[in-house]
């Protein structure tokens, strides 16, 4: 090991987490720029000075389905020039030092206990960071796209979120509070540790809560129209949209659901018109396709998309593959293939 790891070694060794899942210890910028990228992406690496001395890099990475918990660290000023993530996006809390955060033409500075960021794939980024480490979380882009089509009634396509979070917000305040509290369960578990698929499953599910319902982006207000939080949502509208949820799996009777909510079916359609900005039947076309691709991507290896279907009342399945490649820009086939891969 090198001096300049060695020291690096002794001024985080407080501080370094997931230490057990090392990928990278290095103070020669090619091969740290090379070793990252592979695990993140291509990206230029360069020491913000004319030499390198006092450069070194560490990156420690436990990887689950759909996304990884990351401790990354470099020693000295360098410039990271990633430009577009293209495939996910990355939650980076400061533990020690500072970064200098460009995003399209935007720049702010992220500190350890104020300001984290968070990168969108599809907008460019530079980033300086000042002998800095950080907490990164990594989440698959078309996992975060397919789940705002799900929560926002609308096709599957780009999300762009708001790049500074500030950690003294309630929102923020939690996704600090996962990620540390992830970190600490890789590190409980080690890298041949095994924690089961429904815990997997249960932190997926958290950490996309806390992206696209705690942090604001560009599908937030449609997220908000479609679970009828953009105003107050009417007791009768309430109670019919959760009759709905509940009731998904079986035929759409009209009757049944204005009685349950306890208004006509005239004051109904308009209603869910008005505040949901859909019809009935397709807010309950799009429950539907929201519970399959979660049972998809939840499937275990003898699941069949068929009985899966029918289980959420879909009866034409011709229709369902085509309306849910539409929404969620894959086959069900797909989704399931990427499940097992």
């Amino acid at each position: 090991m090198s001096a300049a790891v060695q020291e690096m070694s002794a001024r985080v060794s407080q501080a370094e987490r997931l230490a057990a899942f090392a990928r990278v210890t290095t103070d020669d910028v090619d091969e740290a720029a090379e070793q990252i990228g592979r695990i993140f992406c291509p990206h230029d690496l360069k020491p913000a000075g004319a030499r390198a001395a006092g450069f070194s890099a560490r990156h420690n990475c436990a990887n689950f389905d759909g996304f990884s918990i990351n401790y990354v660290a470099y020693g000295g000023s360098v410039s990271i020039d990633p430009g577009c993530l293209d495939r996910f996006f990355l939650v980076q809390i400061p533990l020690s030092g500072a970064a200098r955060i460009r995003v399209g033409a935007g720049e702010f500075d992220a500190a350890p206990g104020r300001t984290a960021s968070l990168l969108s794939p599809t907008i460019p980024t530079r980033m300086i960071w000042s002998d800095c480490a950080q907490a990164i979380l990594l989440l698959d882009r078309r996992m975060v796209e397919q789940r705002a089509a799900a929560l926002s009634g609308s096709a599957a396509g780009p999300v762009e979120f708001d790049p500074a979070v500030d950690l003294n917000t309630p929102s923020g305040q939690a996704l600090r509070t996962s990620l540390a509290e992830l970190t600490t369960l890789a590190e409980r578990l080690g890298p041949s540790g095994l924690t089961s698929p429904i815990a997997m499953a249960d932190w997926r599910e958290m950490l996309l809560d806390r992206l696209l319902n705690g942090l604001r982006h560009g599908r937030s207000d449609a997220i908000r129209t479609f679970s009828g939080r953009a105003e107050r949502l009417p007791r009768a509208l309430r109670a019919a949209r959760d009759h709905l949820a509940e009731n998904a799996g079986e035929p759409l009777d009209l009757a049944q659901l204005a009685g349950a909510a306890g208004i006509g079916i005239r004051a109904l359609q308009l209603g869910f018109r008005r505040h949901f900005g859909l019809s009935i039947s397709e807010m309950l076309l799009d429950m539907r396709l929201a519970g399959l691709h979660t049972r998809l991507a939840q499937a275990s290896p003898d699941v069949s998309i068929t009985d899966i279907a029918f289980d959420l009342g879909f009866t034409h399945l011709g229709r369902m593959a085509g309306a849910y490649r539409e929404k969620f820009g894959e086959t069900p086939s797909a989704t399931l293939r990427r499940r097992m891969s």
